[in-house]
Order: C-alpha cells, then structure tokens, then sequence
C-alpha cells in the first residue's frame, strides 16, 4: 500500500511538471509585429557575446554595443534573457542577400542573438546603422527581448546621441521601454563604444514581478 501510494505520488508530481512546463508564457508588453523574429536563430547555440555579418576588420565606423540586463529592481542581473537586434547599413537600408527567409526577408542580414550569463552582460559587435534615405528618422537599432517566462516584446531602440534627426520632438516621443536607449558613443583606436543597460519590465505594459 504505502508504494503504491509512493507512486501515485511521483505521477502526480510528474503530471504537475509537465502541465507547468506547457504553460504559455505570460503575455507582456501589447502588441509588437515581427517579435517572432527573435526565435529565428535556428541552431544557434547563444552566448552572451555576437558578432554581425557586417563587423569585419575593413568595415566603417565597427561598433561594440555592451551593458548589464536587470531585472525589474534594476539592479539583479538578469540570466538566460535572449536580446535580438537588427540595422540598416551606413546608406541606411536593410540589406539582403536573396535567399532570406522568415523575418530576414524584411530584417535583412545585419542581425544578432545573444543569450546573457549568470552577470547579465550582452555585447553585439557591428556597425553604425545609417538613417532611412527619406532621413524621415534618426539612425537606429532595433532590440527584442525574451525572458525566460514571458513572451518576447520589444525595448526602446538604440538612437545615437548627437545625430541631427534625434529632435527634441523625438526624444519627447520615447516610452523609455527598458530605459534610456539613447547611447553615447566614445572611441575606442578604432572602435565606437557604447553602454546601455536594460531593465526589464520597465515601462511595459502589463508587466509585473
């Protein structure tokens, strides 16, 4: 009897772990077009560090971006979050090479993954992105994150400090989802550098920890 009621015990608990592994994540964050995009690093084993196609040793104005995911305390670092990016070029379109599939079709090939260790660090080695040609919008980067049980929503993009098109009316029009995305860059011999770091949850809806 009693390893009968032993086993009816390890089901249970079997059944309990499943269920709660086939929970859907949370939805956070509204409505965000082309957030799928992050789960399309295919066979990609993710580290906290990525280099784009575009980051090669003749390659104009290379850049590193770098700083610390926290948890919504802003001050634990966050662990096992994967952030998705993508740019333009320098003439500011989104390249392509003809064979894309999925989000690449739009996204383009300047595009990167990184999955943060137990410190929260994330660095991407690219480039400067260059404004749209219609120069309607400061140059950009576009950043996707996905926490280990939410779904994936999108953050404020990186701008740039010091482009002409980031007017005060555009900086009155940032929701600062995850903080302040607009980075300062030094220089490093011949690197940019820039430092963000993101909180999760901030200034998302429906969010709570």
């Amino acid at each position: 009897m009693l390893l009968y009621l032993m086993l009816i015990t390890v089901i249970s608990c079997q059944a309990q772990d499943r269920q709660e592994t086939q929970q859907p994540a949370r939805h956070v964050g509204g409505p965000c077009e082309g957030c799928e995009a992050l789960h399309e690093y295919g066979d990609k084993q993710l580290t906290p560090t990525d280099t784009l196609p575009g980051f090669h040793p003749d390659a104009k104005n290379k850049l590193k971006l770098t700083g610390t995911v926290y948890l919504k305390d802003g001050k634990t670092p966050a662990s096992d979050v994967i952030l998705y990016i993508y740019h333009t070029d320098e003439t500011g379109i989104y390249p392509t090479k003809g064979d894309e599939k999925g989000w690449a079709r739009r996204h383009g090939y300047l595009r990167g993954w990184i999955r943060t260790g137990a410190d929260g660090r994330y660095t991407f080695y690219t480039t400067r992105p260059g404004s749209y040609p219609s120069r309607t919008e400061p140059a950009h980067i576009h950043v996707t994150v996905k926490e280990p049980d939410k779904n994936e929503y999108y953050l404020d993009d990186f701008l740039f400090e010091g482009d002409p098109l980031l007017t005060q009316q555009v900086r009155a029009s940032r929701q600062n989802r995850g903080g302040n995305g607009i980075i300062t860059l030094s220089r490093a011999n011949n690197l940019l550098v820039a430092e963000r770091d993101i909180i999760l949850g901030q200034n998302i809806p429906d969010y709570t920890r």
